[in-house]
C-alpha cells in the first residue's frame, strides 16, 4: 500500500500549521454534519409549526446519548489507530482498522433495536408534554430506522482522522447536506409530510454517506484499506480500545443522561421555552464546532507523538489548541451576544421562542470559553491513553455538580428559566478547575509525560 497527500504524520514539524490544517476541514466536517439536525430544525419551525420544533429538539437528548457512546469507542479505534501509524507499525495499524469494522456493524444492530425500543420511555422519562409527544415518536422511530448510516459514517471518518485525513469525510459531508436541505424542502413543502419527512430526509442523507465511506475505504490502495476477506476481531486490539473508548462512551452517555434532566426542568415552562432552548442548543453546538474540531485534533497528534515517542511535542501542542481555540470561541460568542435575536429568529418567528432563546444566549454564552480547556485537556488525556480520569471529572461535574444546582435553584432559591439554563455554566466551571489541577500534577510537563507512558510500555 502507498501513503498519499491525504495521509498526514503530524509527529515532525510546526505544531500550529498540522493543528490548523487538520482542524479546518474537520470543523467544516462538524458544520455540515451538524446541519443535518439543524436543518430539520429550520424546515420544522417554518413550515410545521413551534410543537413540532419542540418535538425535534426534545428528541436530541435521546439521540445523542447513542451516538456519543458509540463516538467513545470510535475515539478509542482513533487513538489506537494513530498510535501505530505514528509508530509506522503498519501491520498492527491495518488489523486495527479490520477490528474497528467489525465491531461497528456489530453495534450498528445493537443500537438500532435500543433506540427503537427506547422511544416511548424515553419521551416519557423526559415528561415531555402531550402537545409535543406524537410529534418527537413519530421522528425517532424513523430516524433510529436509518441509524446505522450514521454510525458506519462516524467510524469511517474516524478512520480516516486518526491518519491524519479530514479532507474527504468533508468532502462526503458537503454533498450529503445538501441532499438532506433538498429532501428536506421537498419532504415538507411539496410532499406536506411534516415532521416524518424531515426524518426521511435525514436517514436518506446519512445513508449515502456511510455508503461513501465504506467505497472509500474498500477502494483505496492506502495504508488505511479496508479488506473484507480479512474482517476479524483482534482481541488484544479491542482490549485496547476498550480500555480507551468505554470511559469516553460512559462520560458521554452519562453527561447526554444528565441533560435529560436538564431538559426535563426546561419542559414544565412550556413549548415556547423547550424551543427556544433547542434553538439555544443548537448555536451552542456551533460556537463549539472549532474547540471541538482542535480537541479531536489534539487526540490525533497526542496520539501519533506518543507512538512516535516524541514526548517533547506532546504537551506543547496540548497548550497551542487550547489557546487557539480559547481566542476563536471568544470572538464567535462575542458576535453571538450581539446577534443573539436575530440567530433565534433563524430558527422561529414565534415570539416567545426568540425572548426564550436570546436569554439563554446572553446567559450562556461567555463561559463556553471555559469548555475550550475542558475538551482539549480531556482530549489531550485520552491520546495518551488516560480516558477514565477525564471520565471522572466531567461526569462529578456536568453531571452530579449541575444536578445538585438544579436540584437546590429549582426548589429552595429561583425556579426560572435563565437559572435552570445557567446550570451549563455552573458544571463547566467546576469542570475546569478539577480537570487543569488533574492535568498539571500528573502530565504538566515533558518529564512526567515521558515516565508515566513509559512505565505503561506505550508504544
Amino acid at each position: 500500500m502507498q501513503q498519499s497527500s491525504n495521509v498526514k504524520s503530524m509527529v515532525e514539524g510546526s505544531i500550529i500549521k498540522h493543528i490548523i490544517l487538520f482542524s479546518i476541514p474537520l470543523m467544516f466536517g462538524n458544520i455540515f454534519q451538524m446541519l443535518y439536525n439543524t436543518v430539520d430544525s429550520i424546515v420544522v419551525g417554518k413550515y410545521v409549526g413551534t410543537q413540532a420544533l419542540a418535538a425535534v429538539g426534545s428528541t436530541t437528548m435521546i439521540v445523542n446519548m447513542l451516538v456519543f457512546f458509540f463516538n467513545g469507542f470510535s475515539i478509542g479505534a482513533g487513538v489506537i489507530i494513530s498510535r501505530y501509524f505514528g509508530a509506522k507499525n503498519l501491520k498492527r495499524l491495518h488489523d486495527s482498522i479490520e477490528t474497528t469494522m467489525a465491531m461497528t456493524f456489530i453495534l450498528c444492530i445493537v443500537f438500532t433495536i435500543i433506540g427503537s425500543l427506547g422511544v416511548v420511555p424515553m419521551l416519557h422519562f423526559m415528561d415531555t408534554p402531550e402537545d409535543v409527544m406524537a410529534d418527537a415518536t413519530t421522528y425517532l422511530r424513523i430516524y433510529f430506522m436509518g441509524f446505522s448510516g450514521l454510525l458506519i459514517y462516524n467510524m469511517g471518518s474516524g478512520i480516516l482522522r486518526a491518519v491524519g485525513d479530514t479532507k474527504r469525510p468533508l468532502m462526503f459531508l458537503v454533498l450529503t447536506s445538501v441532499v438532506n436541505i433538498i429532501l428536506d424542502l421537498f419532504f415538507v413543502i411539496v410532499l406536506k409530510a411534516g415532521i416524518a419527512g424531515v426524518a426521511y430526509a435525514t436517514i436518506i442523507s446519512q445513508m449515502i454517506s456511510a455508503v461513501l465511506i465504506i467505497l472509500l475505504l474498500v477502494r483505496t490502495n492506502e495504508i488505511y484499506k479496508f479488506v473484507w476477506k480479512d474482517i476479524r476481531i483482534d482481541g488484544d486490539i479491542l482490549r485496547s480500545i476498550i480500555v480507551i473508548g468505554l470511559p469516553t462512551g460512559i462520560q458521554s452517555v452519562i453527561t447526554a443522561f444528565s441533560n435529560v434532566f436538564v431538559q426535563s426542568y426546561i419542559n414544565h415552562f412550556g413549548s415556547g421555552c423547550m424551543a427556544g432552548w433547542s434553538c439555544y442548543n443548537k448555536l451552542d453546538s456551533f460556537i463549539m464546532l472549532p474547540m471541538s474540531s482542535m480537541a479531536m485534533a489534539a487526540t490525533t497528534f497526542v496520539s501519533q507523538n506518543v507512538g512516535a515517542r516524541k514526548f517533547d511535542r506532546v504537551n506543547k501542542g496540548t497548550r497551542i489548541v487550547i489557546l487557539m481555540s480559547m481566542f476563536i470561541t471568544f470572538v464567535i460568542a462575542v458576535a453571538l451576544y450581539i446577534w443573539a435575536e436575530p440567530a433565534i429568529h433563524l430558527f422561529s418567528s414565534d415570539k416567545e421562542v426568540i425572548k426564550y432563546g436570546a436569554l439563554f444566549i446572553h446567559t450562556n454564552v461567555f463561559f463556553l470559553i471555559l469548555n475550550c480547556v475542558n475538551h482539549t485537556l480531556a482530549s489531550s488525556l485520552r491520546g495518551r491513553g488516560d480516558s477514565k480520569a477525564p471520565m471522572f471529572i466531567m461526569i462529578g461535574n456536568f453531571v452530579v455538580v449541575r444536578q445538585i444546582y438544579l436540584f437546590i435553584l429549582t426548589n429552595y432559591i429561583s425556579n426560572t428559566p435563565k437559572w435552570v439554563g445557567f446550570g451549563y455554566p455552573v458544571g463547566w466551571a467546576c469542570c475546569c478547575i478539577v480537570e487543569v489541577t488533574y492535568y498539571l500534577i500528573r502530565w504538566g510537563n515533558k518529564e512526567k509525560t515521558e515516565k508515566k507512558l513509559m512505565a505503561e510500555g506505550i508504544s
